[in-house]
């Protein structure tokens, strides 16, 4: 990387993670000569097979081609946190396809959203001048929409992953499907209720304004509600006074509802509430499931007050981008999404899927995510 590109990066307040290049890989043509070899994934109970098949499929498609080297970025919201496995898995697969590229997250000094939204713009047109070809892409929303467009306009690929821009031309979409999630974590619960009638309370979200929050809680609604019980939903806040307001309107619930709650469904990483309200209203025998792996989520599961989490699978969201990138420039996308159409739900969306994760499993799981560098 340049001195001056180094000195972009740092006025934005941007993090460069890592630079893969694979000109060693490449004949005197500029055509690959060694065949791309992804890092063996360790077996275990967790592993998804299915999708580990898919990804083997399209690279033996991909090492039947002859491409020059490409460049590529992927840029997310955050580098730590729920993104550290996404960062993890696209350095490591732009590593094994030999590619040049960088992930990137906007840092916005003073944590505003539009600071950052504006940041991840102009990562967007420095990627397109650095001359990649494909860009992965985590947007914050409709405000990467034109810079994208922009970008597309002049050949580059985009993928995008975690949040969608369906509106978009992008090519495809990578992560999880937020309505066959929630729906997912019901059925979870569902099988753990006694006979209807009863109540179901989800802490989860029916605010319009975010539209992921809200399919994921529909999805839940639609399976406890087809299934004949009665559903109340606590939207989800993450504001200072958020987790107070929260357990004492559940609790408030559990103490009130008729008929009475049979069990609680939490959506999003502060699923944990859920378990902190039922113990105010002084109901310990009420089945909790929950959703990502917060420390404190485990805890509860530990002391066996949730029974079962759900996780997104943010490091295959991270692995895959890259190998897609990749595959549309070797193969083309048709014959991309053709490889793909295991994992897709329909012409432009594939679905990463989740990992239930019991009380009883949470050190095996602990060594899956070890085992691929996602912890």
């Amino acid at each position: 990387m340049t001195v001056i590109r180094w000195c972009w990066v740092a006025a934005l307040g941007l993090t460069l993670v890592t630079t893969a290049c694979g000109s060693s890989d490449t004949d005197g043509a500029g055509e690959r000569a060694v065949p791309i070899q992804r890092t063996p994934t360790p077996e275990n109970e967790f592993t998804p097979a299915e999708l580990e098949g898919t990804i083997d499929s399209l690279v033996a498609e991909i090492n039947k081609s002859a491409i020059e080297p490409a460049q590529m970025a992927v840029l997310l919201k955050q580098q730590t946190g729920f993104w550290a496995p996404v960062v993890t898995a696209a350095n490591r697969a732009m590593g094994e396809l030999g590619v040049a590229g960088n992930v990137l997250g906007p840092i916005a000094p003073s944590g505003d959203i539009e600071e950052s939204e504006e940041l991840q713009n102009q990562q967007i047109k420095q990627a397109v001048a650095d001359g990649a070809e494909g860009i992965g892409i985590a947007p914050f929303g409709d405000a990467q929409a034109a810079a994208l467009e922009e970008a597309m306009a002049k050949g580059v690929q985009v993928v995008t992953l975690d949040t969608d821009l369906s509106a978009s031309k992008r090519s495809i979409y990578v992560g999880t499907l937020n309505k066959a999630a929630g729906a997912t974590a019901a059925e979870t619960l569902l099988a753990m209720l006694p006979q209807p009638p009863g109540t179901v309370m989800i802490h989860g979200n029916d605010n319009p304004g975010w539209v992921d929050g809200m399919d994921r809680t529909h999805g839940a609604r639609e399976v406890f509600e087809k299934a004949g019980y009665g559903v109340l939903v606590r939207s989800a806040t993450w504001d200072a006074t958020g987790e107070a307001e929260d357990v004492e309107w559940m609790k408030d619930t559990l103490e009130a509802a008729d008929p009475p709650v049979v069990g609680l469904l939490g959506l999003f990483n502060v699923s944990y509430r859920c378990a902190m309200a039922a113990d105010a209203a002084s109901k310990p025998d009420i089945p909790i499931v929950a959703f990502d792996f917060d420390p404190k989520t485990v805890d509860y599961m530990r002391k066996g007050r949730i029974k079962a989490t759900h996780t997104q699978r943010q490091y295959y969201e991270g692995y895959l981008v890259p190998y897609i990138l990749y595959g549309i420039k070797a193969i083309g996308l048709d014959a991309t999404k053709d490889i793909l159409a295991p994992q897709m739900v329909d012409d432009d969306r594939v679905n990463t899927g989740l990992d239930v994760v019991p009380g009883d499993k949470i050190d095996a799981y602990y060594d899956f995510l070890s085992s691929i560098g996602a912890n």
